[in-house]
């Protein structure tokens, strides 16, 4: 085959055959197809698209790019969810140990924040000691020992995404829904999940924007795990304000840590929001016949205490102490902590939630470039919402900062990202609706 044959191709609106796919992933992957040729390809199906039966092809590439992981030597079913990122989302430090407790084992490996979006692995390493540096062997054994295991994604598990990914980050090729959905699907894929359950966040926090943007992307990549043999369904939820109250790596752990015991301080929204995924990914498992029965299967293990002791486990057979669980005041705390009152007497009526990422950021709790150190201890905790009526003075959030001028710049941020009107204003939703294969 002809890299300047498959460019022209698919430059002139023609599908890609599957052997041209493979072979383009294969020859790339291993440096015979050079960046330039490999940009002009990207570009050609930024422009013109991919079809489903293209992007599953696509996907499967690069899944079958390295090595898979493949559990069912010791277990007989492995459910995995992704989340497509946001403000305050910590929802697999709660859902996780939750399902774990159920009898369903969660083997996840996750990513770093980059941009104004967390990452999972950032956020457990604000727990002293915790590693999520596992091989695949680690990763068997601990899940086949405890259930639940939360890891780093190796470099042997779809390599050739890594290289795409770059490529698409500097060609202006990332917005782009079938180069997205398979860059996703694959390491899904790849880790092995018998069922998955992909959150696809919605707003002004997300990188999809709208609910028909959100919907398009959730069918393109629960169609590909269909046609993958993989029993898939997406959740549409809101990031139109950060999920719970807490932004901000060691804030978010001790949030997470809170939900799972249950304590009074929780926001209600996250764990309503940890119900949904974590009762889809139960029902995907076969643990109950109806999403209702799922739920209160969840419950149970949180109130029993089933949930958090898994958490436990996992921190420990990780290397951290599992004794912060009980004592949140060991997480990295900040030097300066203050708060941010409102300026005016009125209804939220709009939350500027990727400027909220952006102050995290600029505290030092995440990062512009992939070199970039990470501050634990930073972010801030923001217990209103869209529709909550406020009073000038109130407290708008609680910054954790390094120092007075870090809080001062992440104050204006977060001033500038609320909108204060004097009519009432509906709640947000938290859900925009399912999708499931087809």
């Amino acid at each position: 085959m002809n890299i300047l044959e498959i460019i022209s191709k698919k430059r002139d609106k023609h599908e890609l055959s599957s052997g041209e796919i493979n072979w383009f992933v294969k020859e790339y992957t291993n440096g015979a197809v050079a960046d330039y040729q490999a940009s002009a390809l990207l570009m050609a199906i930024y422009l013109n698209g991919m079809s489903r039966r293209e992007t599953i092809d696509l996907t499967m590439a690069i899944m079958h790019s390295g090595e898979q992981l493949d559990l069912h030597d010791t277990l007989d079913f492995v459910i995995d969810k992704h989340s497509s990122g946001g403000v305050g989302d910590k929802t697999s430090l709660v859902v996780l140990p939750l399902v774990a407790a159920c009898g369903v084992p969660a083997a996840k490996l996750s990513g770093r924040g980059l941009g104004y979006s967390g990452g999972t692995l950032d956020k457990m390493e604000s727990i002293p000691g915790w590693t999520p540096n596992l091989s695949i062997d680690q990763i068997k054994a601990q899940v086949a020992d405890i259930g639940l295991v939360l890891a780093g994604q190796t470099a042997s598990l779809a390599p050739a995404d890594g290289k795409l990914y770059a490529l698409r980050d500097v060609t202006s090729t990332v917005g782009c829904l079938p180069l997205i959905a398979s860059s996703i699907m694959s390491k899904k894929l790849a880790a092995g999940g018998d069922g998955i359950v992909l959150d696809v966040k919605i707003g002004s926090g997300a990188f999809v924007k709208t609910v028909e943007e959100g919907r398009l992307l959730a069918e393109t990549m629960v169609n590909i795990g269909h046609d993958a043999g993989r029993n898939t369904v997406a959740v549409l939820s809101d990031m139109n304000q950060p999920l719970g109250n807490a932004a901000g790596n060691s804030l978010e752990v001790a949030e997470a840590i809170r939900t799972l015991r249950n304590d009074r301080s929780s926001p209600d929204d996250f764990w309503e929001h940890c119900l949904k995924i974590g009762s889809y990914m139960l029902y995907l498992a076969g643990r109950a016949e109806t999403l209702e029965a799922c739920e209160a299967r969840l419950i149970e293990a949180r109130d029993s205490g089933d949930g958090i002791e898994k958490f436990r486990q996992m921190v420990t057979a990780q290397g951290g102490s599992g004794d912060i669980i009980d004592n949140l005041d060991r997480l990295p705390q900040a030097n300066f902590i203050a708060d941010v009152t409102a300026t005016s007497t009125g209804y939220i009526k709009q939350i500027d939630t990727e400027n909220l990422g952006w102050a995290v950021v600029n505290l030092g709790g995440g990062r512009r470039q992939k070199t970039d150190p990470i501050n634990p201890a930073v972010g801030f905790v923001m217990p209103v919402k869209v529709g909550d009526f406020v009073v000038k003075g109130q407290v708008l959030a609680t910054i954790h900062a390094d120092n007075v001028g870090g809080f001062n710049q992440a104050k204006q941020l977060i001033l500038s990202s609320i909108q204060i009107v004097g009519e009432k204003v509906d709640k947000l939703p938290l859900f925009y609706g399912v999708v499931n294969s087809s």
